[in-house]
């Protein structure tokens, strides 16, 4: 499941500086052009109250704009989320020494 959703545009130059952050740190990301798509819009002013590009949600955040610092934070805040499910679930898999 995706957790992380760029709202853009094509034409908007922060959107691809987003894009591209996230590209350059192998972050796995949902594009949504929300130029020509009216359900992509009403999805991002109800989770924002905003209709500016680029927003960025990750884990159910939002983040307006280019923003590197938030990303960032938000981005270690998810994979530390991932990294402890995962210890998590390899925690049952274990055998007991004998």
């Amino acid at each position: 499941m995706v957790k992380v959703k760029v709202y853009s545009t094509p034409a908007c130059p922060y959107c691809r500086m987003v894009k591209d952050f996230l590209k350059e740190r192998g972050v796995e990301f949902e594009d949504i052009d929300i130029s020509n798509d009216e359900e992509a819009v009403k999805e991002l002013f109800q989770k924002s109250g905003r209709f500016d590009v680029p927003q960025t949600e990750i884990n159910g955040k939002m983040i307006l704009g280019f923003n590197k610092e938030a990303l960032e934070s938000e981005l270690e805040k998810l994979s530390s989320k991932y990294s402890n499910n995962e210890k998590q679930a390899t925690a049952g898999n274990k055998r007991p020494n004998y």
